[in-house]
């Protein structure tokens, strides 16, 4: 959908929930069909619909130079662009057939952390040890050319908060994973790993890192 500008004759196209590459079951019996359903048409949607409905607010402020306005929206369009962001990324990073790291990956991984199954393992117990609601995330540094585990609080955006590009997120909040995991965390984070769309994170990593 395209919303026009008030007294502008530029337009901007609207965030719009992105479809998922699978059906809702797909990744059962890992992730269930109710909580992927929730998630996406719930969840995820009303992230999309605040953000749209902020930046409205923001353009509205721009226009006025009401910059008290624009300062006061800033948490909501960081919380809501960033669930957004986020989710478009989860989504595509689990499938029911995702393949491998390829040779330029797996060289890196071995290079950085010595094993992919000491990665997995450090980003489990990084993730696994979030404080609340957040994010753990396997990201690429540019300016090191390595991979990095780190966390985000909330829905905080790993590049706009940390600088690494995104390779693989794991979401920790409980909407995730409680419906069918209650409180054991571990055994979500331990299962996701089955359902990795490795084909999708070898093209981040070959696109972060030019390889």
């Amino acid at each position: 959908m395209i919303s026009f500008i008030t007294k502008s004759t530029s337009i901007r196209a609207k965030h719009s929930l992105p479809e998922l590459p699978y059906d809702y079951k797909a990744l059962e019996p890992i992730i269930c069909a109710e909580i992927m359903q929730l998630h996406h048409s719930k969840h995820h949607a009303t992230y999309v619909n605040n953000l749209n409905v902020a930046e409205e607010k923001l353009k509205e402020a721009v226009a006025k130079g009401d910059v008290n306005t624009q300062i006061a929206l800033g948490p909501a369009i960081k919380f809501n662009g960033g669930g957004h962001l986020n989710h478009s990324i989860f989504w595509c990073n689990l499938s029911p057939n995702g393949g491998k790291p390829d040779v330029a990956l797996l060289k890196q991984i071995e290079k950085d952390f010595g094993s992919l199954e000491e990665m997995k393992k450090r980003l489990s117990e990084t993730t696994v040890a979030i404080q609340g609601s957040g994010w753990g995330w396997l990201g690429y540094c540019s300016k090191t050319k390595s991979l990095r585990i780190a966390t985000c609080a909330n829905q905080d955006p790993l590049q706009a908060t940390t600088g690494l590009i995104p390779l693989f997120g794991i979401d920790v909040w409980e909407h995730a994973y409680y419906l069918q995991y209650k409180n054991v965390r571990p055994d979500y984070v331990k299962a996701i790993f089955d359902i990795v769309n490795w084909n999708d994170v070898n093209s981040r990593y070959k696109n972060a890192s030019g390889c």
